[in-house]
């Protein structure tokens, strides 16, 4: 699937969201290892901790295609693409 620059600073935005929502529960809970957490609050933590993965995972893919397809190396696209995705100071 080709996918536009645009498309990836999207996707790096959003996982960045879910990478804060992570952040989030764990200093809401406590560290995971601890096991502290009640049944509910694991659930909510093991589903954010998926769901940042899975969109961490999607754009590294994504970031590959379009580096492969503009011939253009991963690594310059990657920065690229944090650079773009990265919130404004104001």
């Amino acid at each position: 699937m080709a996918h536009t620059f645009e498309e990836l600073v999207e996707k790096q935005r959003a996982a960045d969201a879910a990478h804060r929502t992570v952040e989030e529960l764990r200093d809401t809970y406590g560290p995971p290892a601890e096991r502290g957490m009640t049944g509910a609050q694991s659930g909510t933590y093991e589903t954010a901790l998926r769901a940042w993965r899975d969109l961490a995972r999607d754009l590294q893919t994504a970031v590959s295609d379009y580096a492969r397809q503009t011939g253009r190396p991963r690594p310059e696209v990657e920065a690229e693409v944090e650079r773009a995705a990265a919130p404004e100071d104001t």
